[in-house]
C-alpha cells in the first residue's frame, strides 16, 4: 500500500477527529515526558473506540507497521513515545476516555484506557468508594498506561500496585483480535490469569483499551504524621512497630533523606521544615481505617508515643488538618520537581527487601562518594514496600558536564548493589528503552528467554512497542534457542 494510501486509510477509520496531522500538534505525542527519546511519528491517531483500535491494528499487521500504544505519555522509561525512525505509529487511547460502570456490589468500576487516573479517583469517591492508586502524575496519567506499566504510588503498602487492583481487561492483540477479559470476579480457577500477561508489559503484548478494577470502602479516619530519625534502620523498626499495633490500618510509609528535604525546602515555594530540629532521615506515615468508632487518632498517637520512647525517632507531628496533611505531602510529591530545579541528575527507581534497606544505603552511599567525591544522594521513596527512589545531583563545585560524563559508572554502582541484595533495578517505572541494557544484564537469563517466548507466541512479527523492554527481534533469538 502507498504511504499516503496507508495514512488515508487510517484517517477512515479514525476520522478527522481522530487523526493528528498537523506537525505541531503530533509534537507531544512523539516526545517522552521527560524528553530523553524525541521521535517521529508515520502517523498518530486517537481512536474512540475498541473497534477503531482492532481496526488500526488489523491495518498495521497487514502493512507490518510498527505500533507504539500511548497513553498520558507521563512515562519516565522511554516506553510510550515513537522512535526516530518515522515508521511507527503512535496509538493514543486518549479519546477512549468514558467510565463503562460501576458495581457497589462487586465492588468495581469498569473503565476505558483513557480515563485519567485522577477522573477514576474522583468517580470512585462520587460513589463513596475508594481507588486507591495515587502517583504524581494522576492529573494527567491515564489507567491504560498506569496498568501496561505496572504503576505503584504511594499506598501499595496497603492496596498494592496496579496488578494487585486488577480484576480484568480488554485487550486488542497484535493480530486485532479483540479479547475481552472484563471481569468483576475474584476467583477463576480456569487456567492461566491472562490479564497478568498484559499488566506491566509495555505496551509488547497488546494494547489495554478497558480494564475492570478494584473498588475500596472509603476511610473513615486518617492521620498522617511526619518523623525525624537518625537512621533508616529507625526507620524499619519504625515500621515494624506501627505493623504490630495498628496493621493493616498503615497506608503509606515514604523515607525522605536530609538532602532531599534540603533540596525540597530550597526550591519549593511555601515548603518550610515539619520539625524544629534538623535529622539525617525522616519518615512521613498515613494511617487510615474503614470503621466507625476505631479510636484511631488516639491509637495512632500512643503507637508515636512508643516509638519515641523506644529510641526509634527523635520527634514527631501529627497533622492537626487535612491542610496540615496536604502541607507534609506537599514536601514528599514535590521531591522530583525539586531535584530537576537543583540541576542535573541521575534517577534510579529499585527495589531491595525491607530488611536490607539500610544495608543498601549504606554500602551504595560509600560507593558512590569513593567514585565521585562530593556526590549527592536523594534518596526518597516508598520504604514500606521496599521501592527506593535512589537519585543523586552532582557535587556543588562539580560542572553540569563532568557530572553526566559519571552517569554510566553510576548506574553500574548502584545496579550491581541491587543485584547483590537480589533487588530489582526497576520498581515502578518499567524499563522502556531506558534501563534495557541493564534489564538484559541483571534479569536471570531463563526469565528473560520466557520473556522472549511468551513476545514471540503473541506477537510474531514484533509490531507493538518494538525495541522497548526487550530488545527488538529478541523472539527470533528465542526461536534458535
Amino acid at each position: 500500500m502507498h504511504s499516503d494510501s496507508f495514512l488515508d486509510a487510517l484517517q477512515q477509520i479514525v476520522g478527522p477527529q481522530g487523526f493528528v496531522a498537523d506537525a505541531a500538534d503530533r509534537e507531544r505525542f512523539e516526545r517522552d515526558w521527560r524528553g530523553n527519546f524525541p521521535g517521529a511519528a508515520r502517523a498518530v491517531v486517537r481512536p474512540a473506540s475498541t473497534d477503531e483500535v482492532a481496526a488500526i491494528v488489523r491495518l498495521c499487521a497487514k502493512e507490518r507497521v510498527p505500533v507504539v500504544p500511548q497513553g498520558g505519555n507521563t512515562g519516565l522509561a522511554g516506553g510510550s513515545s515513537p522512535d526516530a525512525s518515522g515508521r511507527e505509529v503512535v496509538l493514543s487511547l486518549t479519546r477512549m476516555n468514558r467510565v463503562r460502570g460501576v458495581s457497589l456490589a462487586d465492588e468495581t468500576i469498569t473503565v476505558e484506557a483513557g480515563v485519567i487516573l485522577q477522573h477514576v479517583q474522583e468517580e470512585a469517591a462520587r460513589h463513596n468508594r475508594l481507588f486507591p492508586l495515587s502517583l504524581a502524575a494522576e492529573g494527567s496519567a491515564t489507567i491504560g498506561g498506569n496498568l501496561a506499566s505496572n504503576a505503584g504510588g504511594e499506598q501499595v503498602l496497603r492496596y498494592g500496585n496496579a496488578r494487585d487492583l486488577t480484576l480484568g481487561l480488554e485487550v486488542v492483540l497484535p493480530d486485532g483480535r479483540i479479547w475481552n477479559g472484563l471481569s468483576p470476579l475474584r476467583k477463576d480457577n480456569t487456567g492461566y490469569d491472562l490479564k497478568h500477561l498484559f499488566v506491566g508489559s509495555e505496551g509488547t503484548l497488546g494494547v489495554i483499551t478497558a480494564a475492570s478494577l478494584k473498588l475500596f470502602p472509603k476511610p473513615r479516619q486518617q492521620c498522617t504524621a511526619w518523623l525525624g530519625l537518625d537512621t533508616p534502620q529507625q526507620a524499619i523498626g519504625v515500621l515494624m512497630l506501627l505493623r504490630e499495633t495498628l496493621g493493616d490500618c498503615v497506608t503509606s510509609f515514604e523515607l525522605v533523606g536530609r538532602a532531599t528535604l534540603d533540596q525540597v525546602l530550597a526550591h519549593i515555594d511555601g515548603t518550610r521544615a515539619p520539625l524544629a530540629e534538623a535529622t539525617p532521615w525522616s519518615v512521613l506515615v498515613e494511617v487510615s481505617e474503614t470503621a466507625r468508632d476505631a479510636q484511631l487518632d488516639a491509637r495512632f498517637e500512643a503507637a508515636l508515643a512508643d516509638a519515641l520512647e523506644r529510641g526509634l525517632a527523635r520527634d514527631a507531628v501529627i497533622a492537626q488538618s487535612s491542610e496540615q496533611a496536604h502541607a507534609l505531602w506537599h514536601i514528599r510529591d514535590h521531591v522530583p520537581e525539586a531535584q530537576r530545579r537543583d540541576g542535573p541528575s541521575i534517577k534510579h527507581d529499585l527495589s531491595v527487601p525491607i530488611s536490607r534497606i539500610p544495608e543498601f544505603i549504606e554500602t551504595t552511599g560509600a560507593a558512590l562518594e569513593a567514585a565521585c567525591p562530593g556526590i549527592r544522594v536523594i534518596c526518597f521513596g516508598h520504604v514500606g514496600d521496599g521501592n527506593l527512589h535512589y537519585n543523586q545531583s552532582k557535587p556543588a563545585a562539580q560542572g553540569d558536564d563532568a557530572f553526566r560524563a559519571q552517569i554510566p559508572r553510576v548506574h553500574d554502582i548502584v545496579h550491581e548493589q541491587v543485584a547483590k541484595m537480589h533487588g530489582s533495578i526497576s520498581a515502578e517505572h518499567g524499563i522502556g528503552r531506558l534501563k534495557q541494557d541493564a534489564l538484559m544484564q541483571y534479569k536471570n537469563p531463563v526469565a528473560l528467554d520466557l520473556m522472549a517466548r511468551v513476545k514471540h507466541a503473541i506477537d510474531p512479527g514484533d509490531l507493538f512497542n518494538p525495541g522497548r523492554l526487550l530488545p527488538a527481534h529478541t523472539q527470533d533469538q528465542g526461536d534458535k534457542r
